[in-house]
């Protein structure tokens, strides 16, 4: 139960449930937690996490107070899918432990990235300092490249 097209968002399932069109709730149990699918009409939805995949919920008591917050009381709970041991394998290898480090390299990054650029314009901005003209720098790099030429030809010899 991964991924489905056939799903529902929180804020759809907020309005149905105000409208009285929910009928009833299915919890599943599944490897990693609880998956929730709810009876509507003639129809039934998983509830979708953001990016539309089917929302799953580690602990069962975060699934109940989910349900009974938009108002929904009465559901089955089939648990026969549902695996400890899988659960207690996604928390320790859990992406969004990836994806914290991630954020923090990134953070770090970006602060030392700032450190540098503001260093670079004090620097710049400094009355004191020298400007040298493009020209002048491409003629010093060319006499340097032709010293280190000569070098290397006086060492081959």
């Amino acid at each position: 139960m991964a991924t489905t097209r056939e799903t529902i968002d929180h804020v759809t399932l907020s309005h149905l449930v105000e409208a009285g069109a929910v009928h009833g709730a299915n919890v599943i149990g599944q490897p990693g937690g609880w998956a929730i699918v709810i009876k509507y009409g003639m129809t039934e939805r998983a509830l979708a996490a953001k990016r539309g995949s089917v929302r799953t919920f580690r602990k069962f008591e975060t699934l109940v107070s989910y349900l009974k917050g938009i108002g929904v009381a009465k559901y089955q709970v089939d648990a026969a899918g549902f695996d400890p041991v899988a659960l207690k394998l996604t928390r320790n290898n859990e992406g969004a432990q990836l994806r914290l480090k991630a954020a923090h390299q990134a953070a770090a990054f970006d602060k030392h990235f700032r450190q540098e650029v503001a260093e670079g314009i004090k620097e710049a901005d400094d009355p004191s300092l020298a400007w040298v003209a493009h020209k002048e720098v491409k003629a010093d790099m060319a006499t340097q490249r032709a010293r280190l030429k000569a070098q290397i030809e006086a060492a081959k010899q």
